[in-house]
């Protein structure tokens, strides 16, 4: 099937030759072509330029795109979409002055989801799941990763990466597993940390490999939940089982996780809201691609990603949502790109960059994703008419998405 898009007013994020990621100072740069044609065919971006150089093709379909703009679909590299039920009591809780660590503490967080989970069908798991992939498809996200980690027993944790498989094979929308078993000690592993990550490592990592549920490893790596030694122990144990790290670290607290990343060879390190010097230099010449989550900052009340500093330093940056049930119950990427701007201050151009290219390389997918180029895949949104790209994150709380399409076939 042939797609073409004509008097695109800007078709944005075009690269004629396929780039990993941008860091530092081109992150500033966003290539655009303005009064521009996009082709597509069988799902695939075939062709794109100057309306000027607009091909007279035989297409089975012709969008006139005056006044409005086109980009890739946002890439969300970093969620944990799939969970049961909600914690919105915990939402009250902290109104009232609780801290995360406190409603923890209390038995709430990440150990609540972890017994609604264990206690939910996995049918009536997947069925409450593709509700929020299906919301996040139409806010603009065209890959996703999603980690499990609310379960905490093998049967759980399969249960979960069983349903990101099948969320998976039945949505056009890419989407990538992560296991996430150390998301958080049981209780019966209360006294017992080190026998809970010998039952992941040792019993549920070759189960994850055999049965080819997740691509990566995570842990977080974050005082009160595990230490830079068990992180290496974890990631170790994940290459064995051909799982490529991507952590949690220095949301709270930087005790060396950063440092455990780069030294595994981590795709992403995520979170980032403390970030000491000493950890922005040891990002320095690695691939690891650091990874900021504003939403769970506006959320939480906590500081935000050091996003300027980092960018400023000449690394990478992406951006993604955390879509989760205790501290981001919302896979909204352009409100993420909205905060970005707002509270990280950078620049419209920055954040897109974040939220596409970089991100698509933050799960793995900068090859077929992220960017306006021949040969990719062809996810994109359309926007409303609108004056700049810049007008995306000024209207924060408002959606400019007029269509989506993912692989070429409009869902929106």
């Amino acid at each position: 099937m042939r797609l073409l898009f004509k008097n695109i007013k800007e078709l944005i994020q075009v690269r004629t030759k396929q780039e990993l990621f941008v860091s530092g100072k081109d992150m500033k740069k966003l290539p655009v072509i303005s009064n521009a044609f996009l082709l597509i065919e069988d799902g695939i971006i075939s062709n794109f330029g100057e309306m000027k150089a607009c091909p007279e093709v035989n297409v089975d379909k012709e969008i006139d795109a005056t006044g409005k703009m086109i980009l890739p679909t946002w890439c969300d590299s970093h969620t944990h979409l799939v969970y049961a039920g909600n914690r919105e009591g915990e939402f009250v809780d902290r109104i009232k002055g609780l801290s995360y660590e406190e409603i923890a503490a209390r038995g709430g967080g990440i150990l609540n989801s972890a017994k609604k989970l264990q206690e939910i069908s996995e049918e009536e798991l997947y069925e409450q799941s593709k509700v929020r992939l299906e919301e996040i498809m139409l806010l603009g996200t065209g890959a996703v990763e999603i980690k499990s980690g609310y379960g905490l027993t093998i049967e759980a944790e399969l249960k979960m990466l069983r349903v990101i498989d099948r969320l998976k094979r039945n949505y056009p929308i890419a989407v990538k597993a992560t296991f996430l078993g150390a998301h958080a000690i049981p209780q019966d592993y209360k006294n017992n940390k080190q026998g809970y990550l010998n039952m992941l490592v040792n019993e549920l990592m070759p189960r994850i490999e055999k049965e080819r549920l997740a691509e990566y490893v995570d842990i977080f790596c974050e005082a009160g939940y595990f230490t830079v030694e068990d992180t290496e122990f974890v990631l170790q144990a994940g290459l064995k089982h051909g799982l490529l790290p991507k952590i949690h670290v220095n949301q709270f607290n930087a005790i060396g996780g950063v440092e455990a990343g780069v030294k595994y060879n981590a795709l992403s390190v995520d979170h980032l809201e403390v970030m000491p010097k000493e950890d922005i230099e040891i990002l320095k010449g690695s691939k690891t691609m650091p990874v900021a989550l504003p939403s769970c900052s506006f959320f939480l009340g906590i500081p935000y990603t050091p996003g300027r500093q980092i960018i400023d330093s000449g690394l990478p940056l992406a951006l993604a949502t955390d879509y989760n049930p205790g501290s981001t119950p919302s896979g909204n990427m352009n409100f993420v790109v909205s905060t970005a701007c707002i509270k990280m201050k950078l620049t419209p151009e920055e954040a897109i960059n974040a939220a596409t290219i970089n991100g698509a390389y933050a799960m793995g997918l900068e090859r077929d994703y992220g960017s306006i180029t021949v040969g990719k895949q062809a996810n994109i949104i359309l926007t409303k008419p609108i004056n700049s790209y810049g007008f995306i994150p000024y209207s924060f709380g408002n959606n400019q998405i007029e269509s989506v399409y993912l692989k070429g076939i409009k869902i929106l």
